[in-house]
């Protein structure tokens, strides 16, 4: 969890784009799905590179 000082959003920059955390129910369902595709992505990649 990112902390931001009273008053102020939690941000991080890369490069000229600004990104913010997203929270709740939302954010939750967002990083679920994107851990099942990256994994699914990682192991089909693993097995193309071992056959």
């Amino acid at each position: 969890m990112i902390l931001a000082a009273p008053g102020y959003e939690a941000r991080m920059r890369i490069g000229n784009v600004e990104v913010r955390p997203l929270g709740g129910a939302l954010g939750c369902l967002l990083m679920v799905l994107a851990s099942l595709l990256l994994s699914v992505i990682c192991t089909m990649a693993v097995n193309l590179l071992l056959r």
